[in-house]
């Protein structure tokens, strides 16, 4: 069984055993809200069977159709910026490019002239970490028991965490907005949720399948959502669409289990947009069929960091050999970095220095049935690595000024519920220090970000929940 729905058979569990007669911890999507809201353009009705349980571990298939590699756009993109969605939407169209945008011209990608170039150091050792102490028990708080959770949540001396507000459903992204300063946050369900300051929530946008990575252009209010078209374990789908004008990417590879699809998104200093792009397998073998087992070809596009310009689409490989990076972030030295969920096979889990070209793992491995890299190829180790079965999920690089001597430090979720995990990681900037507890006593942290005041915002998949960190000296 895959460890990923172990962890979530382990979850319900827990909270059915722990929560007693009290309100119990939200482990269900919700249903797709009645509320009229808009549509996003071209996401497909969400499969009823895979939005309401979790995916079972079917076989993925052998291959899918190689997708041409389109040239990379070199010109650096123009933001527009777009309306806000109204209560009902046009008919959904394809996405035409912007027409003010420089026409591109076709180059091989070059790396980041200031990312770090350098091969990582060798990887931390997931020993016992130091830090913030982690509860030994699993008695929850009700979602609604607001002192409940602020006192189960343990933070460094000089921090506070307060409980800024809950939506109803399943929290797997977040995102602050650069116009109107609210946080947006994608649910498993299908819709988007936007939470002011004081906690309120209202529907944004809705009709998704799975949407699992959103982020804003910088400067604008267009939002780019990752998500499925169609979420089958065995010829899946993914894309990256923007809210109010439809699908940006198409064909991506998917869904060879629960979270992995087209993940993360995150903005590049160079303007362009990046994705982290799950694999087909576990760790690269054919999945059925008389050849199971043997190493398989591998689609163009999975597996991969892709980047991609906001305005056409074009799409090249950023680096590749990520068995499901789930979330990325950038430092302020041009420095990219990304989460990564190992094999079922259960070796430590991983935290990337991302090197533009390189290759950092998948499907390369050592165990008894997996696949060695071929002479000639350098696999790049992780900068980090974690409990097994511990699922690195969201992580940030705190660029905000409210935390003394944390700048560039990277935060990191570990989102199940097998030891070592349901907590915040602490990285010194540039992976200057080994992993330390930062935040724990959560039920399932899914992401982090830093909000407009410096703040840290934990949302927590179990319970609907978005935590707040604040520094308080």
């Amino acid at each position: 069984m895959n460890k990923i729905r172990l962890f979530v058979l382990l979850l319900l569990t827990t909270f059915l055993v722990n929560c007693g007669g009290s309100e119990t911890v939200v482990t269900t999507p919700t249903a797709q809200p009645t509320t009229e809201v808009a549509e996003a353009a071209t996401a497909t009705t969400p499969a009823t069977a895979t939005n309401t349980a979790v995916p079972t571990d079917t076989a993925a298939p052998a291959t899918n159709t190689p997708v041409a590699e389109p040239a990379t756009a070199t010109s650096r993109p123009t933001a527009t910026t777009e309306t806000e969605p109204t209560a009902v939407d046009a008919e959904p169209t394809a996405i035409e490019p912007n027409p003010t945008a420089v026409e591109p011209e076709p180059t091989a990608i070059e790396p980041n002239p200031t990312a770090v170039n350098t091969t990582p150091s060798s990887p931390v050792a997931p020993a016992n970490p130091s830090g913030v102490t982690a509860p030994t028990d699993a008695n929850y708080p009700a979602n609604t028991d607001v002192v409940g959770w602020e006192n189960r949540i343990n933070v460094p001396p000089g921090f506070d965490v307060s409980y800024y507000g809950r939506v109803d459903g399943q929290p797997t992204s977040i995102t602050f907005s650069p116009v109107d300063g609210q946080l947006y946050i994608a649910v498993q369900a299908g819709t988007i949720y936007k939470m002011d300051s004081a906690g309120g929530v209202s529907t944004y946008v809705g009709g998704f399948t799975a949407p699992t990575g959103i982020a804003f252009r910088p400067g604008t209010n267009q939002l780019y959502v990752s998500s499925r078209v169609r979420d089958e374990n065995i010829g899946g789908e993914a894309q990256v669409s923007v809210v109010n004008r439809g699908q940006l990417i198409g064909g991506l590879p998917c869904c060879y289990t629960f979270f992995h699809s087209a993940n993360g998104i995150a903005f590049g200093p160079d303007g362009y947009g990046y994705v982290g792009v799950g694999a087909r397998a576990d760790h690269g073998e054919i999945l059925e069929g008389p050849n199971a087992g043997q190493q398989d070809e591998m689609h163009p596009y999975e597996a991969s960091i892709l980047r991609f310009n906001p305005d056409t689409g074009e799409v090249s490989v950023y680096a590749t050999g990520f068995r499901n990076p789930y979330d990325i972030a950038w430092d302020s030295n041009g420095q990219l970095w990304a989460s990564d969920n190992t094999p079922d096979f259960d070796p430590p889990e991983r935290l990337h220095r991302v090197v533009p070209g390189g290759i950092h793992g998948y499907p390369y491995y050592e165990c008894d049935v997996c696949f060695s890299p071929p002479p000639g190829v350098n696999v790049i180790p992780p900068l980090a690595t974690f409990a097994p079965s511990s699922s690195p999920t969201g992580v940030e690089v705190y660029k905000g000024t409210q935390f003394p001597g944390y700048n560039n430090a990277i935060f990191l979720a570990l989102w199940s519920a097998f030891p070592g995990a349901q907590k915040i990681m602490h990285i010194g900037a540039g992976g200057s220090s080994a992993p330390v507890n930062f935040a724990t006593g959560f039920a399932a942290p899914i992401d982090v970000v830093t909000g407009p005041d410096g703040s840290l915002y934990v949302a927590d998949w179990a319970t609907g929940i978005i935590f707040k960190i604040s520094y308080t000296g």
